[in-house]
């Protein structure tokens, strides 16, 4: 319990400066709960972007550090305050390693907190790791080759409606119900924000994605991401857990204020879709690389590839390195891939 307290007292005195320095901070923004993002006050971002804000504070277990995806500098939230302002930096230390009780009401920021609903809404459905090896979802599961490290965070849920309709009244009218595979969105604070469901059957649409918080972007994977590592994004939660530091837009048009040379972007393999390709060639523009599928490659995306074996998952990894392009070589290729 003292470790406890003293990890939340830490992570309040951490915040109260934040909230401090935050005016001093060109495009300050918080993101999450503990993800703050603004202009980098050690290189001053892009001198031909104004609006360009690389510098990042984010949270690694009860501290939080700084990272700037333009110049590299990194420091620990202390070492930026002293950067910033010495004296300031000579407050935050006697608060925060003498342990003195906060008399000032919680920091605020110009936003709205975000509310959660509570994760034990899960309760009622059943892992599949809780499965039968036999059962037919689990086989289903095994099917679509979700690695087994995911089966404690995936769920069955026999009547999704009402389900549904528990978590958010008034979602669903209709009488008839049926079940699906539940995939919930955490956020980087591991609190659930979102959930989506996955129709076995015929039912449409095929993923439902409800928000329990509407603040939220629908991305998912948000808990395992480290920022610190090149990051995939994909449009589907089950792509990403085939992928290394990846995250799903889940059907969101999603830009990531770090830098492009860092970020890799997935699309589903779908040449004639024009709303895909809009989107391609927009992180394009923005110099984001982007995998351009083969094509002599028939599957719509990452998981059927692996599925048809048309990759297998050692190589996989090696198959996303050697398709993704950037700027004029993505444009290049883009042409000759779309068919619309």
């Amino acid at each position: 319990m003292l470790y406890y307290a003293k990890s939340v007292m830490s992570s309040y005195i951490d915040l109260k400066f934040i909230s401090n320095l935050s005016s001093r901070l060109s495009q300050f923004k918080q993101k999450t709960d503990h993800l703050f993002n603004f202009r980098c006050p050690y290189c001053g971002d892009s001198e031909k972007s104004k609006t360009k804000a690389r510098g990042y504070l984010y949270r690694k277990k009860n501290d939080m550090f700084y990272k700037c995806h333009n110049c590299g500098a990194g420091a620990s939230l202390g070492n930026l305050i002293k950067h910033l302002d010495p004296k300031l930096h000579s407050e935050y230390l006697l608060e925060r390693y003498k342990g003195s009780t906060p008399t000032t009401p919680k920091p605020q920021f110009d936003f709205k907190p975000s509310k959660f609903k509570d994760v034990s809404l899960l309760d009622d459905l059943t892992k599949i790791s809780d499965l039968k090896e036999d059962h037919p979802v689990k086989e289903y599961i095994k099917k679509r080759l979700i690695p087994p490290a995911y089966y404690d965070k995936l769920y069955l849920c026999n009547k999704f409606h009402k389900f549904a309709n528990k978590v958010k009244p008034d979602t669903f009218k209709e009488r008839y119900d049926h079940p699906r595979l539940i995939i919930p969105f955490f956020d980087v604070d591991g609190k659930m924000f979102a959930f989506q469901g996955r129709a076995f059957g015929k039912e449409q649409p095929k993923y439902i994605t409800l928000k329990l918080d509407e603040n939220k972007q629908k991305i998912f994977g948000l808990d395992k991401i480290n920022y610190q590592q090149h990051i995939h994004i994909v449009e589907g939660p089950i792509d990403s857990m085939f992928i290394k530091n990846c995250i799903a837009a889940a059907g969101a048009d999603l830009t990531i204020d770090i830098s492009p040379d860092n970020i890799t972007y997935i699309f589903d393999n779908e040449p004639r879709n024009k709303e895909i390709i809009k989107r391609m060639e927009n992180v394009i523009d923005k110099g984001y690389n982007v995998l351009i599928w083969p094509e002599s490659i028939q599957s719509k995306d990452v998981n059927e590839l692996l599925m048809r074996q048309e990759v297998s998952m050692d190589e996989l990894h090696a198959f996303i390195s050697t398709n993704t392009h950037s700027r004029l070589s993505a444009t290049t290729k883009l042409n000759y891939y779309k068919k619309c």
